[in-house]
């Protein structure tokens, strides 16, 4: 009789549990056929960004922005270190000093042929003079301080705003919200020791 009972235990408790995995299943399943926005359909919480530029947006952007670096890295007539790139919504725009005319136009066109671009925004300066090994570090100094500053700025997003030094003069590029973003980031430039002028090439973002 004992063995009995034990065995009754066993297939009562089997029972149970293939109960549960079907329910779980079954659930699973009805979650799955259920339409979008019910309370049983499953959410996603990937994709989607606050009102604006979307998270497939920005991953595209990223993607441009890197695409379009390489090309200018690979390309022996360019410079790309000298050159910013900055991308919203497939809009390119190049920014920094270069040495030649000749190098700004090969910099646009290269751009122009890099798959996702949909337009090029030049906003590179020509050199003034060569620099020496002292006007670099310098400029270095002021770079860093800018984008301390701009940093430090609660109404500036400096992260969207590339900063360039050449003897003293900062050009500050890039895509922002607002005019008022703007004048906000030169003014704070204008401050910052070491700064002689400031060329500004900020877009607003459309």
């Amino acid at each position: 009789m004992k063995v009995h009972a034990k065995a009754l235990v066993q297939g009562l408790a089997l029972a149970g549990a293939v109960s549960i995995l079907l329910t779980g299943c079954g659930n699973r399943e009805e979650q799955a056929l259920a339409p979008a926005g019910s309370a049983m359909a499953p959410t996603a919480s990937i994709g989607t960004s606050p009102v604006g530029t979307t998270v497939g947006t920005e991953i595209d952007d990223s993607v441009v922005t890197a695409k379009v670096k390489s090309a200018l890295l690979a390309d022996h007539d360019t410079k790309s270190f000298e050159i910013k790139v900055e991308t919203h919504k497939g809009q390119v725009q190049l920014s920094g000093f270069v040495d030649t005319q000749a190098r700004i136009d090969n910099a646009i066109a290269l751009t122009r042929n890099v798959e996702g671009v949909k337009s090029v925004e030049n906003a590179m300066s020509l050199k003034d003079g060569k620099s020496t090994v002292g006007n670099v570090v310098d400029d270095g100094i002021v770079t860093a301080k800018v984008k301390s500053a701009l940093l430090a700025d609660p109404d500036v997003k400096s992260f969207d705003i590339a900063v360039v030094t050449r003897k003293g003069e900062v050009q500050l590029s890039g895509f922002v919200d607002n005019q008022a973003q703007i004048n906000r980031a030169i003014d704070i430039a204008r401050g910052v020791e070491g700064v002689q002028s400031i060329g500004n090439e900020m877009s607003i973002k459309k």
